[in-house]
């Protein structure tokens, strides 16, 4: 049976692969028709995985959709498929056409940040100003403080930080990573409860906004330094408050126009949504060129333009398409660099969960005190707490620059793949018990205080 098992893979990989079985899995080169034919079956499959994989985690454990297309793109990379049918795995997920799969990506999280930037409540960010400052600066500088309390500890374990790194390039990287929320799973839980418009989701965003800005920036500072040179870090942080200054001043007047024609013709043309969509690639692409990240470029535009029924026919023409066919992609890209086989000790299993310990607390308890501190309810700080301490795939990309530019070794990446996976599955359940439960409950007595009346 197994060999009847090894032998269809095999056959299946060689199908797949671009000159037979001879080099399936094998470097090879590839012609443009050799990436459509993976392209498309690739994103077969990857509906296929996120489908049912977010119908079982919702189903059955009670995760939103987001967290099951998450652990789909973990499945179809090395630490599942990769482990049971190498070859299969190989040749559906070749590195050879990986770059298309990774533009694709791209492209799917960034407008979808872009959506979401579109639903943003500037208003309610205003009126809970202080709270966002505060929640932010603190799950910024916990994070740091905890990366300054282990970083030397974990220096002395050969392997997971790079020969030679400086102790304050390491501090500075690990605060980055411990301090990253998962800004687009953050906000598609929102969106998924309908918390968008209100003024927890629009702190949570706003935060979580800042929070991943703030990494991003110290990572460009740590690729400085680390070798990039200083105008990697100049041009990041520099170009970023120059493009976010220009926006606030400008941005709102220059994009009025397009708000006015979809009122005027009471749908969006056409025109309009090419006009949108060519912004929303050059947000992406100022964001990205200057070393940020183009999700960012996608977010902030999006706050910018135009709501009324603009908002409205966007969504109904953009949302499905970014949300079912290209956000998944993100996921599966970003599993397809994951190994969850790397932490195999009791000693590196001691530490990794030193480090999840110490990044729960850091978030987690963090954002809440802070919150706390600024008046809100219990209820709210938890909630907020809650989602401030997912992080994502977001994390998977940063580490995955940390293991290319040779900052972290492959033990320290899979010890904080192991954060990433286990604050991101604990975030959805325990915002439900701390708030969405709760907050259901309060609005049905509102409701039946309304009727009794």
């Amino acid at each position: 049976m197994n060999d009847a098992i090894d032998s269809f893979w095999h056959s299946a990989s060689g199908i797949l692969s671009p000159h037979g079985p001879a080099t399936a899995g094998a470097a090879a080169s590839y012609a443009p028709g050799d990436y459509s034919i993976h392209f498309f079956l690739q994103l077969a499959v990857i509906l296929f995985a996120c489908r049912i994989v977010g119908w079982f985690g919702q189903r059955f454990l009670a995760q939103p959709p987001v967290v099951g297309e998450m652990i789909a793109g973990v499945i179809l990379g090395p630490s599942l498929l990769g482990m049971f049918f190498p070859d299969l795995q190989g040749a559906l997920f070749p590195k050879e056409t990986r770059n298309v799969l990774y533009a694709g990506a791209q492209l799917g999280v960034a407008l979808y940040m872009f959506l979401v930037g579109l639903t943003l409540r500037l208003d309610h960010f205003a009126s809970k100003a202080r709270s966002a400052l505060a929640v932010s600066a603190s799950g910024v500088i916990a994070p740091f403080l905890i990366a300054v309390a282990i970083t030397p500890m974990l220096l002395t374990v050969p392997g997971l930080f790079a020969p030679g790194i400086s102790q304050a390039n390491a501090t500075l990287f690990l605060g980055a990573c411990i301090a990253l929320t998962a800004f687009p799973m953050l906000a598609r839980i929102i969106n998924e409860r309908g918390l968008a418009n209100s003024p927890l989701g629009t702190l949570s965003l706003a935060a979580g906004a800042f929070d991943d800005a703030a990494s991003w920036c110290v990572l460009a500072v740590v690729l400085a330094t680390f070798g990039g040179g200083s105008g990697i870090a100049i041009l990041a942080i520099g170009g970023a408050f120059l493009y976010v200054g220009f926006l606030v001043l400008f941005g709102r007047r220059i994009l009025a126009p397009l708000g006015r024609a979809v009122e005027a013709r009471g749908e969006m043309s056409m025109n309009v949504l090419a006009i949108t969509l060519m912004a929303f690639c050059t947000s992406a692409f100022i964001m990205d060129a200057i070393g940020v990240h183009g999700i960012f470029g996608g977010f902030i535009l999006g706050v910018f333009m135009p709501r009324g029924l603009f908002v409205a026919e966007l969504k109904k023409k953009v949302e499905p398409l970014a949300v079912v066919l290209l956000l998944p992609m993100f996921f599966t890209y970003s599993g397809l660099n994951t190994r969850m086989d790397m932490v195999n000790s009791a000693s590196l299993l001691v530490i990794a969960l030193g480090i999840l310990a110490a990044s729960i607390a850091a978030k987690f308890g963090a954002c809440y005190l802070a919150a706390r501190m600024c008046g809100e309810d219990n209820r709210t700080a938890m909630g907020i707490g809650a989602l401030m301490n997912s992080r994502g795939l977001m994390e998977l990309i940063i580490i995955n620059i940390g293991l290319q530019k040779g900052i972290i070794g492959p033990t320290l990446f899979s010890m904080l793949v192991l954060m990433a996976i286990v604050t991101t599955m604990m975030a959805s359940p325990l915002f439900e018990y701390v708030y969405g439960r709760k907050a259901r409950l309060m609005d049905e007595m509102e409701t039946m205080k309304t009727v009794s009346a």
